[in-house]
């Protein structure tokens, strides 16, 4: 038996973001936002995320400034980090994630965190004008905020949609209204993760070409 199905990618490419435009309400959303979102929409079959998105006026031309200029993209999770498109990528910039790095379990266990969270230790000399993705952890998320709070260097922007039942909603809502004014975009709620973080990146990227 032979299924009747669309083969050709480019049309199911097209058809996906205009159900997506259709669908979703993107009123009153600037441009780039707009942009970013629908990216977010496809990948996870979300039509309704718009209405947990919230960001900070200066977020996007914030981000788009700093990948055109190379600034490196610093991951939570490798999960994120692999989701990112290299080739999307204006200027060859760094994606990295220290999760997995030499010393990391016996960091956590000194700072009495999770090892994400602690992971962004090893972020502070490529902190400023970086861009921070945060899509699994929140822990890493409030940690980073805990940092920048104490003088670390400041990020060009933040991504912060950790995904999760605990710590996830209210790390969100943290960044959201930190007083550090971060440049950030967020989904509020429990929903997030690598997809949906790597897909914001991916977006603001391909408008910085």
């Amino acid at each position: 038996m032979s299924h009747d199905y669309v083969r050709d990618g480019q049309e199911i490419y097209r058809r996906s973001f205009a159900i997506i435009r259709a669908e979703a309400d993107l009123a009153g959303v600037e441009p780039v936002l707009e942009r970013t979102i629908v990216r977010m929409i496809h990948a996870c079959g979300m039509v309704d995320l718009p209405q947990d998105v919230v960001a900070s006026a200066g977020f996007g031309a914030a981000a788009e400034v700093a990948i055109r200029n190379g600034a490196p993209i610093l991951c939570d999770t490798s999960m994120v980090a692999s989701g990112i498109t290299r080739s999307r990528l204006p200027a060859g910039n760094d994606v990295v994630c220290t999760l997995n790095d030499p010393g990391i379990a016996q960091l956590a266990a000194r700072l009495e965190t999770t090892r994400t969270a602690a992971a962004i230790e090893l972020w502070k000399p490529r902190l400023e004008g970086a861009v921070v993705v945060i899509g699994n952890a929140p822990t890493a998320l409030f940690h980073l905020l805990d940092i920048v709070a104490d003088g670390a260097a400041r990020p060009a922007a933040v991504i912060g949609v950790p995904v999760g039942f605990v710590g996830a909603a209210e790390s969100k809502v943290a960044l959201s209204q930190n007083a550090s004014s971060l440049e950030h975009l967020v989904v509020l709620g429990r929903r997030g993760g690598s997809a949906i973080a790597a897909a914001a990146v991916n977006a603001l990227a391909s408008m910085a070409e």
